[in-house]
């Protein structure tokens, strides 16, 4: 199964928990990033767990995954894909308070079964660009005005 492992860094000038916050809002995805996020539906919370149903527009595909999200506030969100278009991938998020606000580093490995979406995903490292843009918008939402 192919597959790419990527890091992103960002620096947000806003406090950790409001960081966190946004960042961690999966049952708000679909209203706080719409661009992105075309449909979420929240299949079970349990704690600081949650399964989730969604819909992501990840460059120009549509990718239907079933997503369970892992919380530590405000330090960490970890998504782990259980089901769908690629499943068996992580998205995992750490939150570190800096003097000017606060740092966010992504872990991320991508996992593709079909090769036609492969091609669409990592073509000349796409798969990162489409995932630091969708952080982007996140760490705009974050932006104290």
């Amino acid at each position: 199964m192919p597959l790419s492992k990527f890091s992103l860094e960002k620096t947000v000038f806003s406090d950790i928990d409001s960081v966190f916050e946004i960042f961690s809002n999966y049952e708000n995805y679909q209203s706080l990033v719409p661009q992105h996020f075309s449909s979420v539906r929240v299949r079970s919370v349990r704690g600081s767990v949650a399964v989730v149903e969604e819909h992501i527009n990840f460059g120009n595909e549509e990718l239907v995954i079933m997503a369970k999200h892992v919380s530590k506030s405000p330090i960490s969100h970890k998504v782990f894909v259980i089901g769908g278009d690629i499943k068996g991938s992580y998205f995992k998020q750490q939150f570190v308070g800096v003097p000017e606000g606060t740092k966010v580093l992504v872990d991320a490995e991508i996992k593709v079964g079909r090769l036609e979406l492969k091609e669409k995903l990592f073509g000349s490292g796409r798969h990162a660009k489409h995932y630091d843009r969708i952080i982007d918008d996140f760490v705009k939402l974050c932006k104290k005005d």
